[in-house]
């Protein structure tokens, strides 16, 4: 009896707690989106804030409970004891945060007199005084955590949902603190690093002491590309730095410089203890919601410092980044004896949903810093090539050396990655799923099911099995190559292809030695290769600037006919060297006999004015040519996969200067020849404006030489709009010998669409560009000059006979004073995947029909 009173006893606090609980979901009243975050108090003492889900719960302690969050209308109401009350929030147009007060008038934002702009000019104006570089030398330490997992793992999908044939993955799902939803972790890595600057030589560099990562990516062998995208992605946020690059977009630092002040919408809001430092808690917002910036929290000291104690950042909730449900980013700061207000620990934490119909994701990273020292550091410490280096037994470290620098032990489903990928690898069904999902994603086809094992051939890549052209007609195809679990060092690849038209079998066959030990494939940063190739293929002038192969089965539609082909049967020999830096060099020979066929025909001129059917046409066309070239894209960072490598950020320049030396009557050589380019690609960032992205390109071909040695425009002939290239000049039809192009695209991210009631809610980006090109053909190269018209060394241009016997030529000499110009309009983030362009042709329009005027080009992008 006594046991069942102390029952009763505790039931009643329990409901009796409960009934003093008010709780509920706050929700935008607009859109009906949850939103997190929103301040929930009775008083300053007793409050709370809304989960990600929106949700909130606050012990009773008054009888006005009060809902506030920057940018929307405050509300304060009357709640009872145990009442669930759930609660719209209506925006303000005005951004304001204040009371819930009805007025005539709205009250506009003004930065004049505003103390919060005040004092965030102050705040700014103080961040000089902590810029570690004024010392001659200083050194970090630094850990790193990031979490990869499927987010809102509820029991109901466990159960009925894809997981049902994976029983196991119950016992690795946890409670995500910060959200209270259960969620499975697949993939963490860590990384342990010391961060060393000096003054002279100014010289940044990054020593890795220790890196691990465990999960899903060991499913995948073509280099850590899980990895560094999410890396990539969700970079470290430092607000002391104007512009703070996330999600690979530059976000506005609420504390910037340059444009800070202008960009945001500054409240004061109280003051409030943190850590036991009085501090001015200041709320701020971007002016337009939808533009790519921070929402949330500056917690200033309350003295002569104005240094930043706390920030808790997040994004607006009608913001127009993609993918993106909730984030959050919580930093905390200290004071260095010297004086410096430094970063030391860094929580971030991302929701992430695709699609409705798809498993949602959440990425969580933990970053802290600590050893803060300013002690001079030994010369021989910066002796290593590139920024990063690599420590011998980085990727050895015990789990006493994680233990050392890690603050938050590994969670229980975060230590067992490895029992993961194990249990994973062992369902039935499960590897033949998991092999045609990789085949889908890296477009190549592994020979084994097994991911242990790993596969040492490669089929592939799988999109150029079916596609067809002028010549070919019909054409298949079947390729392979072999990757480092057959041979670290030694790399084979080629292809086999067939033409129904034309009815010849043709391939190509490489191999390449890698002087490097490579992980999966010889392309891996840094490269240091000597490779040997012959081919035996069709293909049409244009197709060499193609990015991707020029039998891909999308880039084989055109929007021209493309009859102006050529076989060709050529070998190379190329040695490619890369250092840590990103200077890369090539040198290659190459030696190539070109056919034409089909409406191409190299014919000498002859004096007769005009190309004749059955003239004097040449057969074949032979060179020898040795070429040097250098690429330097400082800063670059590199993802591989089994098709090529790419950069998942193009935020850096690259400049390349190349030479061509051809050589007559050696292996019979035709010609002499000497061909010189250079370019230079930059990306401008125009914070809410955008990005431009420019290349310029140059190049001369010094001798006298026929068409086919000429210089003629990177056209892209397929409806797949290609950057850098041409979309409106046909195959070969202007030839130089002298050239100049610019590309230029302006992506405005959203900045007009947002601010049209009606297309903001698509949230469609637009974009625009402009396509340049100034050429010159000197007298020496010129075929339609009378002077000459009998020189044996230049070929009449390329064209058709007509049906009367006439010709008409498809290359033209450009004219030295009129560029080509076509201009280019986008919409791109259309269902957040595909990007559609209108190209208009501006100049050299004289005798084209309506039709070649203008094009539609489209491609798949996707993109934050």
């Amino acid at each position: 009896m006594k046991r069942f009173s102390i029952f009763l006893l505790l039931v009643f606090l329990v409901l009796t707690a409960v009934a003093q609980t008010i709780s509920g979901t706050v929700t935008d009243a607009q859109t009906g989106d949850k939103l997190p975050f929103v301040n929930v108090y009775f008083d300053k003492n007793h409050g709370t804030q809304t989960n990600f889900n929106g949700h909130y719960s606050v012990a009773r302690n008054g009888s006005k409970l009060t809902f506030s969050l920057v940018g929307y209308k405050t509300r304060v109401l009357k709640v009872k004891a145990g009442e669930v009350l759930d609660v719209k929030l209506e925006a303000r147009e005005d951004g304001v945060l204040g009371e819930a007060t009805v007025t005539g008038t709205k009250q506009r934002y003004s930065r004049k007199k505003n103390p919060a702009v005040d004092l965030m000019r102050k705040v700014i104006a103080a961040k000089k005084q902590s810029d570690l570089k004024r010392h001659p030398f200083y050194s970090i330490d630094k850990y790193s955590k990031t979490i990869f997992a499927f987010n809102d793992v509820t029991d109901k999908v466990l159960q009925e949902g894809k997981f049902k044939k994976f029983p196991f993955l119950k016992d690795h799902v946890e409670t995500n603190n910060e959200t209270g939803k259960l969620i499975l972790p697949i993939n963490v890595d860590e990384t342990v690093s010391q961060e060393i600057f000096r003054q002279s030589p100014r010289s940044g560099k990054t020593i890795i002491k220790g890196k691990r990562s465990t999960g899903l990516n060991d499913l995948f062998y073509t280099g850590d590309i899980f990895t560094t995208v999410v890396q990539d992605c969700f970079t470290d946020v430092n607000i002391y730095e104007d512009d703070v690059r996330l999600l690979q977009y530059p976000f506005t630092s609420p504390i910037s410089s340059k444009t800070a002040i202008s960009f945001y919408r500054y409240f004061l809001v109280d003051t409030v203890m943190v850590d036991s430092i009085k501090t001015i808690h200041v709320n701020f917002t971007p002016n337009n919601p939808q533009d790519f910036g921070f929402s949330g929290s500056l917690f200033i000291a309350a003295d002569s410092s104005y240094r930043v104690v706390k920030c808790d950042l997040g994004i607006p909730g009608r913001s127009d980044v993609n993918y993106v449900e909730n984030m959050r980013i919580i930093q905390q700061f200290q004071q260095l004896p010297t004086g410096e207000q430094v970063l030391v620990r860094d929580d971030m934490l991302v929701e992430l949903k695709v699609v409705n119909f798809f498993q949602k994701f959440m990425v969580k990273r933990l970053t802290e810093y600590s050893n803060f020292s300013f002690e001079p550091i030994p010369e021989k410490t910066f002796k290593f090539r590139g920024d990063t280096q690599l420590a011998a037994d980085a990727l050895m470290k015990d789990d006493a050396f994680w233990d050392k620098y890690r603050s938050d032990p590994l969670t229980e489903s975060e230590g067992k990655m490895e029992q993961l990928v194990t249990q994973l690898s062992q369902v039935k069904g499960f590897k033949p799923v998991l092999w045609v999902a990789k085949a889908f994603i890296e477009n190549f086809v592994e020979t084994t099911t097994d991911p242990k094992k790993g596969s040492k051939v490669d089929i592939g890549p799988i999109n150029t099995i079916f596609s067809q052209n002028f010549v070919n007609g019909f054409r298949l195809r079947g390729s392979a190559q072999t990757t480092a679990f057959l041979n670290k060092h030694l790399f084979l690849k080629g292809y086999a292809a067939y033409g129904f038209k034309d009815r010849r079998i043709m391939g190509s066959g490489e191999i390449t030695y890698s002087f490097l030990p490579k992980a999966y494939l010889p392309r891996e940063f840094p490269v240091s290769n000597l490779s040997l190739n012959y081919t035996n293929d069709v293909m049409s002038p244009s197709d060499k600037f193609l990015p991707t192969d020029k039998d891909n089965v999308f880039t084989s539609l055109k929007w021209t006919k493309v009859n102006h082909m050529m076989y060709f049967c050529r070998w190379t020999l190329v040695f490619d060297r890369e250092w840590e830096n990103n200077l890369r060099f090539k040198a290659q020979l190459r030696h190539e006999v070109d056919e034409p066929t089909a409406a191409l025909f190299y014919q000498p001129l002859n004096g007769a004015g005009a190309p004749s059917l059955g003239g004097n046409w040449q057969k074949k066309l032979t060179t020898l040519d040795a070429t040097l070239s250098f690429i330097y894209s400082p800063g670059a960072k590199w993802v591989n996969t089994k098709q090529r490598r790419y950069s998942p950020s193009l935020d850096f320049p690259v400049f390349s200067v190349s030479h061509t030396m051809g050589f007559k009557n050696l292996l019979g050589g035709d010609y002499a020849y000497n061909f010189t380019e250079a370019s230079v690609y930059k990306r401008f960032w125009l914070h809410s404006w955008g990005k431009i992205d420019t290349r310029l390109s140059a190049g001369v071909q010094w001798n006298k030489v026929p068409y086919p040695l000429l210089i003629m425009p990177a056209a892209n002939l397929s409806y797949i709009s290609q950057d850098e290239m041409f979309s409106l000049i046909d195959n070969m039809e202007f030839l130089n010998d002298r050239y100049a192009s610019l590309f230029a695209s302006w992506d405005l991210n959203g900045k007009l669409f947002n601010r049209i009631p009606l297309l903001k809610k698509l949230k469609w980006r637009e974009s625009f560009g402009c396509n340049v090109l100034w050429g010159d053909l000197t007298d020496k190269n010129n075929p339609l000059l009378a002077k000459n018209a009998a020189d044996a060394r230049l070929f009449y241009f390329p064209g058709e006979f007509q049906a009367d016997g006439s010709f008409r030529y498809l290359s033209h000499a450009m004219d030295k004073k009129k560029p080509y110009v076509e201009i280019v309009a986008g919409i791109h983030n259309i269902f957040k995947i595909f990007h559609i362009e209108y190209v208009r042709r501006v100049t050299y329009t004289e005798n084209l029909p309506a039709k070649r005027k203008w094009g539609i080009r489209g491609m798949f992008r996707v993109t934050f």
